[in-house]
């Protein structure tokens, strides 16, 4: 016999009145894969959606796969901020991959052309670029909201 699933229709506590509209579930989504980040500073997650709002990858921010992670091994850059020292103003003493580059580095070309990435923070100059090289169309994030034709030739 199969038990019941807790919040399921079946036992009356679901309430189907709040189901997200498909950003909000994609960020919710995003903030969930957040979580396996391993940056001891912020965590970060980012969910690519193909256009027919199936995921085709997710990335967090994080160092390379089979090094030390900042959480157990912490950066040059959160050594020297916690012992008040001046922090590089660019990422250049950060080990980690921005969840935005994790995310495109597992997709496969088709899967980025004319997709959407769900990102929990707005993406820095550098992952703007390598989001249009990649042909993804639009960009959510819980600040903004970018639709573009990435064939355009504009400057970011």
């Amino acid at each position: 016999m199969r038990g019941e699933i807790p919040g399921s229709a079946s036992d009356g506590a679901g309430d189907f009145s709040e189901r997200p509209d498909w950003d909000t579930y994609f960020i919710d989504i995003a903030r969930a894969v957040a979580r396996r980040g391993d940056c001891s500073r912020r965590q970060v997650g980012a969910v690519l959606v193909r256009p027919d709002r199936r995921i085709a990858s997710t990335g967090y921010n994080g160092v390379p796969p089979g090094q030390d992670g900042c959480l157990s091994s912490p950066c040059r850059r959160v050594v020297q901020a916690a012992g008040g020292g001046p922090i590089c103003p660019g990422y250049s003493d950060c080990r980690s991959v921005h969840a935005e580059a994790n995310a495109l580095l597992y997709a496969s070309k088709d899967d980025c052309t004319g997709a959407t990435l769900y990102i929990t923070d707005d993406p820095c100059n550098g992952c703007l670029k390598l989001i249009r090289g990649a042909g993804v169309r639009r960009i959510v994030t819980p600040g903004i909201d970018i639709d573009y034709d990435p064939e355009l030739e504009e400057t970011l």
